[in-house]
């Protein structure tokens, strides 16, 4: 008996599937595409992918005033006073320290090692209160300078000698200036500014935490070596060694 065998085209054909769209298709089904521009708008407005109705209240709340900053947002004036016033304290510790440079300059004190270690400092909170300035600015306040105090000219004493009693001037301005950096980081947590706690601790604390330690081994290193020639040996070393900036 003779058996009828299918043409060998006919048994490919039939095991064919249907043609189907490739795994990575640039051009998704319409069942798909409209899965993937649905947007979801629940009930209390969080997780719109456009939330377009917020940019309508936003835009009525943008400024028109030329003399009204338009980049400040949720920037309470209270964290700006607080700016304000650590810009103060920055000044005044700078221009201390400015001071103390002058003095230990001259030519009938010449510890030319502290001059520069002073005026390194000097420098560095003139650059912290730019840095300040500019975040002040970014944040739509506005900078107010307020009055700086005489600082010290003079620093001869009798018992400690000049040197130590300049350190430990110096350490008790970095304590103070950490403690209003605290400050302002208390005022920035009651207002829930977030970005100005951010900031503090960022740019501020870990530095002025380093200065602290830093100046206070100086402290205890001239208590040690007493206010004779060891002050010169501790120039010599101050000459040599990088600043705390």
């Amino acid at each position: 008996m003779l058996l009828k065998v299918a043409p060998a085209f006919s048994l490919v054909n039939s095991q064919v599937e249907p043609q189907s769209l490739p795994l990575f298709s640039s051009v998704p089904s319409a069942q798909s595409a409209s899965s993937f521009l649905r947007l979801s708008s629940p009930s209390n407005g969080v997780g719109s992918a456009v939330p377009f109705e917020e940019v309508k209240k936003e835009l009525n709340l943008v400024p028109t005033l030329p003399q009204v900053s338009l980049a400040r947002q949720k920037f309470s004036e209270e964290c700006e006073a607080a700016i304000n016033q650590q810009i103060n304290v920055e000044s005044s510790i700078s221009y201390g320290y400015h001071a103390m440079f002058a003095y230990f300059d001259r030519d009938n004190v010449a510890l030319e090692g502290f001059a520069k270690f002073f005026n390194e400092l000097s420098l560095r909170d003139r650059g912290q209160v730019e840095k300040l300035m500019r975040y002040q600015n970014k944040r739509g306040g506005r900078v107010q300078l307020l009055e700086i105090s005489l600082p010290l000219s003079e620093f001869d004493h009798g018992v400690k000698g000049h040197a130590l009693h300049a350190m430990e001037f110096a350490l008790s301005m970095e304590k103070i200036a950490n403690a209003r950096l605290l400050h302002v980081h208390r005022i920035a947590l009651r207002n829930h500014d977030a970005q100005l706690a951010d900031f503090v601790e960022s740019e501020f604390l870990s530095m002025q935490v380093e200065a602290i330690k830093k100046i206070a081994e100086h402290v205890s290193q001239l208590r040690r070596v007493g206010a004779g020639h060891g002050v010169w040996h501790f120039n010599q070393m101050l000459l040599r060694e990088g600043g705390i900036a």
